[in-house]
């Protein structure tokens, strides 16, 4: 399976009449259909909608559309319906603006003093008097249907995108895991040479009083407990092996941002274990590599579904 982002955009046009009834012997203006849906990285499915008033009934319907196609999301849905040609004013049925002047003289018998409608304020009262003649009850599943899988596909390009950005910053942490391995070894052999040398330091300046095995193994001994303090091999390994499950899940696919996310926080968690055992300027400078790079993968990741 694809991985999919939460991170998209598609839109759908429905042009022409619905169906409308026909007014004054003519058939109703046709209108236009647009409806987009957008969305973005969230811990849940988190669905809003902005709809006209004419389109309020189809809501429970694109809900449950979006719902049995996408898992995880803030996701917004708009739509709105204009005039096929937005810069063209449609004549006004004369038994509305009949009306309109009806209603008018009515208000003003009981408020002489208020303002008369303008030729603006009738032409929008009259479209607003036929804005709920036509019917949207089939254009509107269909042309969310045909957004919704234009998102689905958005989502899965940009997923692959970020899935290849991840395995990048992969590959990148087992090459400086790599590099923090031969260190340790090193760090040990120069701190048990060093008390070697403080070792023979002390016995040249003893009056006898301290044998010379017992400082010597108290020598070994600490340094001894240097080198399992400083030992990252055991975080190494539990690196390698979060970075296999980040690699297997990317080819997995599927509903894996989750799980993803846990990973990343045990990949930081052992990141800074390796820096705070740090007895070499070298692994520490891999420490901070190895968390800069993981930051990065945390952000890519909380745009994964």
């Amino acid at each position: 399976m694809p991985v999919y982002s939460m991170t998209g955009y598609a839109s759908a046009q429905h042009g022409g009449s619905a169906g409308g009834a026909e007014t004054e012997g003519r058939a109703t203006q046709n209108r236009r259909l647009g409806l987009e849906i957008r969305s973005v990285n969230s811990r849940f499915l988190d669905l809003s909608f902005r709809l006209p008033d004419d389109l309020r009934s189809l809501e429970p319907a694109l809900r449950s559309l979006l719902t049995a196609k996408l898992k995880r999301g803030k996701v917004e849905v708009r739509a709105a319906i204009e005039n096929e040609d937005g810069n063209a004013l449609q004549d006004p049925p004369a038994r509305l603006l009949q009306r309109l002047n009806s209603l008018q003289d009515s208000v003003k018998a009981w408020l002489p003093n208020a303002t008369p409608l303008s030729v603006a304020d009738a032409l929008r009262l009259c479209a607003n008097a036929n804005s709920g003649t036509e019917d949207w009850s089939e254009a509107v599943p269909a042309l969310a249907e045909e957004a919704l899988t234009a998102l689905i596909a958005a989502r899965e390009r940009e997923g692959k995108r970020l899935a290849a950005m991840v395995l990048d910053r992969v590959k990148q942490l087992r090459s400086l895991a790599q590099q923090a391995v031969p260190l340790v070894p090193q760090l040990v052999e120069q701190q048990r040479q060093r008390f070697m040398e403080r070792w023979k330091e002390a016995m040249a300046l003893t009056d006898g009083a301290t044998l010379p095995e017992a400082a010597r193994d108290r020598a070994l001994t600490e340094a001894t407990a240097f080198a399992i303090r400083i030992d990252v091999a055991e975080e190494i390994t539990r690196l390698e092996s979060h970075l296999d499950e980040i690699e297997r899940l990317l080819k997995k696919g599927g509903e894996v941002g989750k799980r993803l996310d846990f990973l990343i926080q045990e990949l930081h968690r052992e990141a800074n274990t390796l820096g705070s055992k740090s007895a070499a300027l070298d692994l520490t400078r891999i420490s901070v590599d190895m968390k800069v790079l993981i930051e990065q993968m945390r952000e890519q990741v909380q745009n994964i579904e």
